[in-house]
């Protein structure tokens, strides 16, 4: 596989010279296309820092970010803003749907920017079909549960056919029953679907469905496990294995 983001010696300090706090310290790793991988370390540790460099919200200290061999550290404003619409989607904890829209308006506003209004439609009724919501569609976002609008989310990012969905805590807002059903959407997203998918977590349940997980320590890569041919079950304790190495937990329901 190729690959799609080379982060290559990342650096990210906040304050100022008197007080800097080293939020990043030479990070450097690698994702390939098709990829489902989780970023997961204590509070504090850099993986939401991590997580805003990739998406452009905010700008890396030192070191630089690749996308398909394209540095993005050294976009302008305009060139970032066009990057992130034809490269990106985003899966959050809070869902950050419109309460005035239909579960389908929401879906179609984000491809409306981007397509011929007539089109919209159409893919978003394929979508919302593929991810079992489509029944749904005249919905308001407070009409339907937490797991509900999580895979509403997941339709909005994956409809414009972004090269890379970032997810930042998505099963945080969700009971357990909810959760599962969120990750197994995600999976198929990777594998039925091809998307990249990169995911902050801090639970090691949600980090089991992905492909290979990159530990954060003190703004530092620590360890990556990968799954391979392991069950979800043994992956899932290697995982806690490393969390209580670091410190973390690995909350789970």
């Amino acid at each position: 596989m190729n690959d799609m983001i080379r982060i290559d010696k990342v650096e990210k300090y906040y304050g100022n010279k008197g007080s800097a706090t080293k939020a990043l310290n030479r990070v450097s790793f690698s994702v390939a296309e098709g990829e489902f991988t989780g970023i997961m370390g204590t509070s504090g540790s850099g993986k939401t820092t991590l997580l805003n460099m990739l998406a452009t919200i905010d700008r890396v200290s030192a070191g630089h970010i690749f996308f398909h061999n394209q540095d993005i550290t050294q976009f302008d404003e305009n060139e970032l803003a066009q990057f992130r619409k034809e490269n990106l989607g985003f899966i959050f904890q809070d869902f950050n749907l419109l309460d005035t829209l239909t579960l389908e308006e929401n879906i179609t506003l984000a491809l409306n920017l981007q397509t011929a209004k007539n089109i919209a439609p159409s893919k978003a009724k394929d979508m919302m079909e593929r991810l079992g919501i489509y029944e749904l569609k005249e919905k308001f976002p407070y009409e339907v549960s937490g797991g509900q609008k999580q895979r509403c989310a997941c339709a909005r990012a994956l409809v414009t056919e972004p090269k890379l969905i970032l997810a930042d805590e998505p099963t945080g807002a969700l009971d357990s029953k909810s959760s599962a059903m969120l990750l197994e959407t995600m999976e198929k997203m990777n594998q039925e679907m091809g998307a990249t998918i990169l995911m902050v977590t801090h639970d090691a349940f949600s980090a089991s469905y992905c492909n290979r997980i990159l530990f954060l320590n003190d703004g530092e890569v620590f360890q990556e496990l990968y799954k391979g041919n392991r069950t979800r079950r043994e992956f899932l304790n290697e995982i806690l294995d490393v969390l209580s190495a670091i410190g973390g937990d690995g909350y789970v329901e």
